[in-house]
């Protein structure tokens, strides 16, 4: 077991261990922020897996996941709209520690890759955790109140 695979481990049984146990306990906004962030540990920790064991299909299935995350909290923050308008979720500053841990595995993953293709990827998979993560969780707390307006 090298490196990769073990922080790839860690950050998968910790991270989304802890997401898990915050989607079956607590209340209503407890859980839909817990739902949004277990895509945006597993990710990272699908990218750390891809490295330890050098499959890129690991990189494509971290890449499917960055983009259906989000897209499922929104689709949560939608339908659970009038529930959460009561107690909305305030999550800052998990959020904003899960997108760093998002960035800076991607960012050493990057440079460990090297120029080219897989280097694209990985840009394009971090863009889209840290964007989706926050705009995802944006909405979980209340939406953008410029949209709204007219």
């Amino acid at each position: 077991m090298n490196g990769w695979i073990w922080a790839g481990t860690v950050a998968l049984a910790v991270g989304v261990g802890a997401a898990v146990w915050g989607v079956a306990t607590g209340p209503l906004r407890r859980r839909v922020v817990a739902q949004n962030l277990s895509s945006a540990l597993a990710t990272p920790g699908l990218l750390l897996l891809s490295q330890g064991y050098e499959r890129p299909a690991y990189v494509d299935l971290a890449l499917l996941l960055a983009l259906l995350g989000p897209v499922g909290t929104l689709v949560f923050a939608r339908l659970l709209a009038d529930d959460l308008a009561a107690d909305p979720p305030h999550a800052r500053a998990v959020t904003l520690v899960v997108a760093g841990y998002g960035a800076v595995v991607v960012l050493v993953l990057c440079a460990v890759t090297g120029p080219g293709r897989a280097l694209v990827k990985l840009l394009v998979i971090g863009a889209l955790l840290i964007g989706g993560n926050l705009v995802a969780s944006r909405a979980l707390s209340g939406g953008f109140t410029e949209s709204r307006r007219g």
